[in-house]
């Protein structure tokens, strides 16, 4: 018998936020997020709660968890598109038809006594919450933004009712050098002084963040608006967003085009990967495990390329190429050997014609769900 309970407790709270680190155990590709991360999901500090009402549930069987699954309404996203949503988030399970079905049956339930008529997911709280369901490249390692799922999830996906919304792929770049980025490189002086623009530099990683976190997040709120679940960042999201990940960015791989007036239109940045430093610790935050977190960002053989923006007024303009042809060609004096781009929508051809300039192969590909709640 499968009983379904819902998240109040502190004590339930960590068994949540637990579970997949037994589920996932012995799993090689399976990358943690951090335990302390998870954790703040629930508390009061998260400011998504602002905008957003959630809930939370375990599966038990013969006494046991089995699975788990939350529940979010994002008002502002479905403000912005103006439909009923629920989106479901950190869904895992054991392979089994039935308590897959009885964790979004509770889900489901909860959209329809709030007046919601569509389940969609995984998705987080904004963009860069984890978000996709892996459908391909199993037998790839996790970056530590996203989330790892074994093989039969899809199948339990389908079997509850699911169907695609809208997939993201994903490539495996390697840093090259060759005749087109030394082209690039030789117009990229003559594209930034035509249009007055100059690439930003600083030493010191708390001034630049200061200086240019405001401008950057406008870039990706403009830039990346319009695309799928996506939602405005608001002030106080930002800054927990740099809380978060301000440890592990490092100024080498980041570059900031801006005008004459310091404001940015063009943005790139890549996180060292910290997959194997946060797999040795479980995700746990203890003295061992920080160091080795540390070591990653300051030796890095990987690189996540997390996110890169342009300003709508300067598309078309050789931008992007500018951005990637800076740091990646970089990378091979930092001991890089590939990088890893993370989510791009199928959709978003532009981007993805971007690494067709280096050498690359796409070696993962993640779903987004959706179900009607009155068909």
């Amino acid at each position: 018998m499968i009983e379904i309970k819902e998240v109040k407790t502190k004590r339930d709270k960590r068994k949540f936020v637990d579970f997949p680190t037994k589920l996932y155990k012995g799993c090689k590709e399976y990358v943690h997020p951090l335990r302390m991360d998870e954790l703040n999901l629930f508390s009061e500090k998260n400011v998504s709660y602002e905008d957003c009402d959630t809930i939370y549930f375990l599966a038990y069987k013969d006494g046991k968890i089995v699975g788990r699954i939350a529940g979010i309404e994002q008002k502002i996203y479905n403000a912005k598109v103006n439909e009923k949503r629920i989106r479901f988030t950190r869904f895992d399970c054991i392979n089994d038809e039935e308590v897959a079905k009885a964790l979004f049956n509770a889900v489901e339930n909860w959209a329809r006594s709030k007046g919601m008529d569509i389940v969609h997911g995984p998705l987080g709280f904004n963009d860069l919450d984890r978000e996709g369901m892996l459908i391909e490249g199993f037998d790839e390692l996790a970056t530590f933004e996203e989330q790892y799922n074994y093989s039969y999830y899809p199948e339990l996906m389908e079997k509850c009712g699911y169907v695609k919304e809208v997939d993201w792929v994903e490539f495996k770049i390697f840093p090259t050098y060759g005749e087109r980025e030394k082209r690039v490189e030789k117009i990229a002086d003559k594209v930034l002084k035509r249009y007055n623009l100059k690439i930003a530099t600083d030493k010191n990683k708390r001034r630049f963040i200061e200086r240019y976190k405001k401008g950057i997040f406008e870039v990706i709120d403009e830039a990346y608006g319009d695309l799928h679940g996506v939602v405005p960042y608001t002030d106080k999201l930002r800054d927990q967003i740099i809380n978060q990940f301000k440890m592990f960015i490092s100024l080498k791989y980041i570059v900031t085009i801006v005008n004459e007036k310091d404001e940015v239109v063009a943005f790139g940045f890549g996180i060292p990967s910290l997959s194997k430093a946060v797999q040795k610790s479980k995700g746990r935050l203890t003295p061992f495990g920080i160091i080795r977190l540390l070591h990653a960002v300051k030796h890095p053989k990987i690189l996540d390329f997390a996110l890169i923006g342009i300003r709508k007024n300067y598309l078309n303009k050789g931008l992007p190429a500018i951005v990637l042809n800076y740091i990646m060609k970089k990378l091979p004096e930092f001991g890089i050997e590939h990088c890893e781009t993370n989510l791009n929508l199928e959709y978003n051809i532009p981007i993805q014609n971007q690494w067709k300039n280096f050498d690359h192969v796409q070696h993962k590909r993640r779903r987004c769900y959706i179900k009607y709640l009155n068909k």
